[in-house]
């Protein structure tokens, strides 16, 4: 269609070939003798089989090229289409094929009054109520392909292609050999290629004045023909590349872009100066207006403020004559009614000066006598209240002091108790922890080299002897291990000591006896025949019995060692975990031990304030018993 619509313009075009699938569909829809005629044609006998419509294909196809005939089978064919070529079965073609519905049977559900019913029965069309007597699948088929052919016509389609990416059914996978053939074989690599080679967008000379006109708006007012104003627009523009028909205009597709692109900003451009012009143009009217309505404002505001001014002004002048007169006849009127009064006070109060200084004179005598009496009872009863509450305060205050400092002594002599047993606990552990290890590492130092030394030593028979003698001493040793741990690590020590010293010692003695020759050999045995000692010694059991005895004493030694160990071991993370508790008891005593100090600090501030306060009250009271002597003395004179 594209190459179709080049050649209908005129315009310089290179055809580009593509394989065309027109044959194909011949083979399957033509009307006079298609493959789907031909299955028609054999449903409306009842006759037929599956057989013979393979056969009748045969004959009538055997020629053609995209009709292939399978060696091996009797009903199947291939045809070869444009993606490939694909085999057919046609066992159940007829039975497929027939349409089972009765035209008057349709008829009559479609003119239902349900709704439902009649909309899954739709009237027939006009072709199929003409052919009603025999309906096939193939037939309705084409009638509906027909129609969607005849709708796509009337528009202008637009088509999405859907590529499987893979078989697997897996995400994010692409297989670039099946993508590649899903592409050629529905001919979009084709359709790319004419694309990119032609010219994918082009529209009719109005249509193009229309879009892109205002690029050139002076073009337009010239009134020039519509093709050589799309050509006077185009090298405006500065495009080249382009195609004219004979009423269409080809252009490519970056140069629709490129047009679309510029008319854009030039409508933006545009909508700027007119937005920046009804922007001015508002602003300024609004501007004016706010103008002109402050003046007015102004100048109603000011000319109420004189007149409010005015009012003020004469008030405040008539307020001030006012003022004078009435303050003038109110200080005559109050300078009158003083003169007067004082006249009359000055009477009374002489009169009365003159009778108070006859009754004082009177009382004067009985009231001295009356007063002296009466301070001497009340300052003796306040005195006595005085010192009794004194006394309890003193008492209650020495009470609470002693209990305090009592407390505060048993809480130190507790503290002191407790961080002395505390340390000599973690020193005795320390210790004790300390002298596992330096002896369990001793103790493995002198077992390795007592095992060597065994090894170097061989099967002689004094060695063997002197090892069995350690062994029992070992072996009297072992009962003490349920001893304190400090002896038995000592005990370990000596016996390792001893093997150690008998083990340097042996391998000098065998190396003399090797020495030896065998003259030399048989006079010392004869030696050792003359000393019976050594003939007691030298009468063990058999030196193998001896050597496994020690292996097996040895394997139990490594026991106890690995034993100690774990021990050891133990006894270190025991006594991580105590110095953690003893930091963190040690902290709380501490804190314990401030809160003392801030109690005891307060308790003697309180103490000092207490006897502050005694030594103020007992100044007092000595004051209190002077001037009650002082008075005492000046009413007994």
């Amino acid at each position: 269609m594209e190459q179709e619509e080049y050649a209908k313009e005129e315009i310089n075009w290179n055809y580009v070939e593509f394989v065309d699938n027109q044959d194909v569909l011949d083979l399957i829809e033509k009307k006079p003798g298609g493959i789907i005629a031909l299955l028609d044609e054999a449903c409306m006998f009842p006759k037929s089989t599956h057989e013979t419509f393979a056969q009748k294909l045969y004959q009538k196809f055997k020629d053609h090229k995209r009709f292939i005939k399978p060696k091996l089978t009797r009903s199947d064919f291939t045809i070869a289409h444009y993606a490939g070529e694909v085999q057919y079965q046609s066992d159940q073609f007829l039975d497929k094929n027939k349409y089972y519905v009765v035209a008057e049977h349709q008829d009559l559900l479609s003119a239902s009054k349900c709704s439902f019913i009649a909309g899954l029965f739709p009237p027939l069309s006009e072709e199929s109520a003409k052919s009603s007597k025999f309906s096939s699948i193939c037939s309705r088929f084409k009638i509906q392909l027909q129609q969607l052919m005849d709708i796509l016509n009337s528009t202008e389609p637009h088509y999405i292609r859907c590529v499987k990416p893979n078989n697997l059914l897996k995400p994010a996978t692409f297989d670039n050999i099946n993508v590649i053939q899903q592409l050629r074989s529905g001919g979009v690599l084709e359709v790319i290629r004419i694309k990119c080679a032609g010219y994918p967008a082009h529209r009719t000379f109005s249509e193009f004045l229309i879009r892109f006109g205002i690029l050139a708006p002076e073009i337009l007012k010239g009134k020039y023909e519509e093709k050589v104003a799309c050509k006077w627009i185009l090298e405006k523009m500065e495009l080249k590349g382009y195609l004219m028909g004979k009423t269409k205009l080809f252009l490519r597709a970056e140069q629709m872009a490129e047009l679309d692109a510029k008319k854009a900003r030039l409508l933006r451009n545009s909508a700027r100066v007119i937005q920046r012009q009804i922007r001015t143009y508002t602003t300024r009217k609004d501007y004016i207006i706010l103008r002109k309505s402050s003046i007015h404002i102004q100048s109603h505001w000011r000319g109420k403020l004189a007149r409010e001014l005015y009012k003020y002004k004469r008030k405040e002048v008539a307020a001030v004559k006012i003022q004078k007169n009435l303050r003038r006849q109110l200080a005559r009127r109050a300078y009158t009614g003083i003169r007067i009064s004082a006249l009359v006070v000055q009477t009374g109060f002489r009169a009365m000066a003159a009778r108070k200084d006859f009754r004082f004179r009177e009382q004067t005598k009985a009231a001295t006598i009356i007063q002296a009496c009466w301070r001497c009872q009340r300052v003796v009863s306040y005195y006595k209240k005085l010192k009794k509450a004194s006394v309890i305060s003193q008492s209650r205050w020495r009470g609470r002091m002693v209990k305090n400092s009592e407390a505060a002594t048993i809480i130190q002599a507790y503290w002191r108790r407790y961080r002395a047993v505390s340390y000599y606990k973690k020193l005795k552990k320390a210790s004790a922890i300390s002298q596992c290890t330096w002896r369990r590492r001793t103790a493995g130092k002198d077992h390795s080299n007592v095992k060597m030394a065994i090894r170097e030593t061989g099967s002689d028979g004094e060695e063997n002897y002197k090892l069995e003698k350690q062994v029992e001493e070992l072996r009297c040793f072992l009962p003490s291990e349920k001893h304190p741990k400090m002896d038995l690590e000592e005990a370990k020590a000596q016996e390792i000591d001893m093997s150690r010293f008998s083990l340097q010692t042996s391998p000098n003695k065998v190396d003399k006896t090797n020495a030896l020759p065998l003259e030399e050999h048989d006079a010392v045995l004869r030696t050792i025949a003359v000393h019976p000692a050594v003939i007691e010694i030298s009468t063990p059991i058999s030196d193998t019995e001896k050597v496994e005895n020690l292996n097996a004493e040895v394997k139990k030694l490594k026991a106890l060692l690995l034993s100690e160990k774990q021990r050891a071991d133990n006894f270190e993370r025991t006594y991580a975990e105590v110095c953690k508790l003893s930091e963190k008891r040690r902290k709380k005593l501490e804190e314990t031990e401030r809160r003392v100090y801030q109690l005891q600090a307060s308790l003697n501030n309180v103490f000092q304030d207490v006897i502050f306060n005694v030594r103020s009250i007992c100044r007092a009271e000595n004051d209190l018993i002077c001037f009650i002597e002082l008075k005492f003395n000046f009413c007994t004179h």
